[in-house]
């Protein structure tokens, strides 16, 4: 069975990046949120947030356009198929 800490992965931050997710699946917005937006609802340190959703985006978790994030197509089937809990 694959198990994974909730500490540093290759440099990026784990909770973080489930708080990420988490906080993007939930947003009623459709145009998704910024950057600084993010930043302020989940109080993270600018560096910490870039490194963490360069991480997300580089896997395909998160996309990125006109500088909004929201979850990829893959990440809500994902949440509506209800893989994705806390």
């Amino acid at each position: 069975m694959h198990t994974q800490s909730s500490g540093s992965r290759d440099g990026g931050n784990t909770r973080l990046e489930r708080a990420i997710v988490l906080e993007l699946l939930s947003d009623e917005d459709a145009d998704g949120l910024g950057v600084a937006e993010l930043e302020a609802v989940l109080g993270a340190a600018a560096g910490e947030l870039d490194v963490a959703l360069r991480e997300l985006t580089d896997a395909g978790v998160l996309d990125s356009s006109e500088g909004r994030l929201q979850p990829s197509a893959a990440t809500r089937r994902l949440d509506e198929l209800e893989l994705i809990g806390i």
